[in-house]
């Protein structure tokens, strides 16, 4: 949960690498941030994108006491998917299926990549429901929640926060199809190797997919594909 009026003070484990001074690779190997007294993450347990409060991680970091958050509740706090799930007593994959709402969808806000929404808004949204027998899925024929001009930035800030990120992924995140999210994932992730290559030439394509911290799979396609189009 991002408390209200703090969504600037947020970091990832990139920034937090950066704060540190350390490199992806070492901060992955060491996980300072699994150390005592270390301020916890401010998202929900299990979250595939950790987040921390940045007041919080200065302080640490410059041997100060770590300043408490403010108390829990204000309607402006930022849920994320877990969370606004745990409010309407469902489970997240069945608020996959709310968020697309007309009720909802306008009042998303992306922080570092990863989707939320005002306390407020998913308070409204749950009293306002005409009961637990209200439909669960997305209806028939119901296009993609992200309109297709925006779709290639708020990827691209999914692929920044967490270059692993799966296909289902990023429709948990973003309520688009898997059939859009494995074409833009694709995509993206195909023009950021070429982008690589220009700048470091002597890399293969699977050597530059996995400096951009893909998976395995994800190397060997893409790998692949720029073989294909090399061939074509």
């Amino acid at each position: 949960m991002i408390r209200y009026g703090r969504e600037r003070l947020v970091r990832t484990r990139e920034q937090l690498a950066r704060d540190m001074g350390m490199t992806m690779g070492a901060f992955r190997n060491k996980r300072p941030y699994a150390a005592e007294g270390f301020p916890a993450p401010i998202n929900s347990e299990g979250a595939r994108v950790l987040l921390w409060d940045g007041e919080q991680t200065d302080a640490y970091l410059a041997g100060s006491p770590v300043p408490v958050l403010p108390a829990l509740n204000a309607p402006g706090d930022l849920l994320d998917r877990q969370e606004a799930a745990a409010e309407l007593k469902v489970s997240p994959r069945t608020w996959d299926s709310y968020k697309t709402d007309p009720q909802i969808a306008p009042h998303v806000v992306l922080v570092c990549g990863v989707e939320h929404w005002p306390r407020s808004a998913v308070e409204a949204f749950r009293d306002g429901r005409p009961g637990r027998h209200a439909a669960t899925g997305r209806p028939k024929g119901r296009p993609n929640a992200v309109p297709r001009g925006e779709l290639h930035g708020r990827v691209g800030a999914l692929i920044d926060a967490d270059p692993a990120i799966t296909i289902s992924g990023v429709c948990a995140a973003l309520g688009v199809a898997p059939a859009t999210a494995q074409r833009a994932l694709s995509r993206l992730r195909s023009e950021r190797v070429a982008l690589l290559r220009e700048v470091q030439p002597s890399l293969t394509a699977y050597e530059a997919a996995a400096r951009l911290g893909y998976t395995p799979a994800v190397r060997r396609r893409t790998a692949d594909s720029r073989q294909e189009q090399g061939r074509a």
